[in-house]
């Protein structure tokens, strides 16, 4: 992910609005465990280790590349088992659009939904990943 800043509005008198890529990365891990059938996102080696540590990483499991024509973000998502995965991941697209849009005004291109794991009744059926 880019260290750069992204310019979200046209600068004014009183200056310019820059949001960092991790603020994206919050606001769509915010967004996608709302949805109901999420059990978990998955993150990288790091952050499990930061957790295991105690500090609670909100951008887990969300990958965000800004381009020319919009953010896309990847989501990498544990599912409850039981639920329509099909229903719960366009719940996931619907809840991160708007959350992003309506908090950033950031155009959204693409929100892409990794689903790499099922979780039965506490425990986890994992695709072997």
């Amino acid at each position: 992910m880019d260290d750069q800043l992204v310019n979200v509005s046209e600068s004014s008198a009183l200056g310019a609005i820059e949001i960092a890529p991790e603020v994206i990365e919050v606001i769509a891990g915010i967004a996608v465990s709302e949805v109901s059938g999420v059990a978990d996102m998955r993150g990288n080696f790091a952050t499990g280790v930061a957790e295991k540590l105690g500090k609670k990483s909100r951008g887990k499991g969300v990958k965000v590349d800004l381009m020319e024509e919009g953010v896309v973000i990847e989501a990498y998502v544990v599912m409850d088992y039981g639920i329509s995965i099909p229903e719960a991941a366009g719940a996931i697209q619907d809840n991160t659009r708007q959350a992003l849009e309506n908090m950033t005004n950031l155009t959204v291109k693409e929100v892409n939904v990794h689903v790499v794991g099922v979780q039965i009744e506490g425990k986890e059926a994992d695709t072997g990943d």
